[in-house]
């Protein structure tokens, strides 16, 4: 029962959290400057890991499914296959993955840092409000570049399946990107950037969340940033399958 009444108590403290957070957005005063500072961070500084786990995705689809659509005398659809792959799942969810280990980890650190230091406290007692000044620019900054670098990483898994279609499997770059772009619809190109809005507001609120409950000193900021790390990766994969689901059923 204790068990029970702790997961309750977490989750019931993660949707005050949300709520003050989305409701903030709307109120005066607005942290422009700290929003802008972490779209840099969050989006910016993750170009290089999202472009390498793209490329390689994409390099990797090439290879491995060519041995199989071989078989069928169907190499030709490589490119048809990538970008479907990409564009519908792996594209979204491995961006969110990484996100959620370089971000999603640092803001816990970064929030469990303070409040192992009392500077939380010490912005309360000087009248602000920490949720406004530190949570709502991080969910705000995370929510606007999480789908841009699902794009970004889309385009360089294109780019990686296309060099290896070329190179390795004697695909024509023509016959490629037509195979690519003709298989797209658009209700593929909604899907890729929806999921990331949702996965954006898991990685950052959980981030946050796991940083403002932070207790038991430097060690306690460790155990909240492997916290969120785990919970974030978790959830974003159990969101994927019921995002999925509804996709599914709506486009029917």
């Amino acid at each position: 029962m204790g068990y029970i009444f702790n997961v309750l108590k977490e989750i019931q403290l993660f949707s005050l959290l949300f709520l003050r957070a989305v409701i903030n957005v709307f109120q005066k005063p607005r942290y422009i400057r700290d929003t802008f500072q972490q779209m840099d961070s969050i989006g910016i500084g993750s170009l290089p890991i999202i472009s390498l786990t793209g490329f390689f995705t994409g390099a990797v689809l090439a290879l491995q499914s060519s041995k199989t659509l071989k078989s069928f005398g169907a190499v030709n659809l490589t490119g048809q296959l990538v970008a479907l792959s990409l564009v519908r799942e792996l594209g979204p969810v491995l961006a969110a993955l990484m996100i959620a280990g370089r971000i999603g980890s640092g803001i816990a650190s970064e929030l469990g840092s303070m409040t192992a230091t009392e500077q939380i406290n010490a912005m309360r007692a000087l009248g602000t409000d920490p949720t406004r000044k530190l949570v709502t620019p991080r969910m705000l900054a995370t929510v606007t570049m999480l789908p841009l670098l699902t794009v970004v990483c889309n385009f360089w898994g294109l780019v990686g399946g296309w060099l290896v279609s070329l190179y390795k499997l004697r695909i024509s770059s023509s016959l490629f990107w037509l195979t690519s772009f003709s298989s797209l619809s658009y209700s593929d190109l909604v899907q890729s950037l929806v999921k990331p809005f949702f996965f954006a507001f898991i990685i950052s609120m959980i981030g946050c969340h796991c940083g403002l409950s932070t207790t038991g000193g430097t060690q306690g900021v460790g155990r909240s940033t492997t916290k969120s790390m785990v919970l974030a990766s978790i959830l974003v994969i159990v969101a994927d399958f019921f995002l999925n689901t509804i996709i599914i059923e709506l486009t029917r």
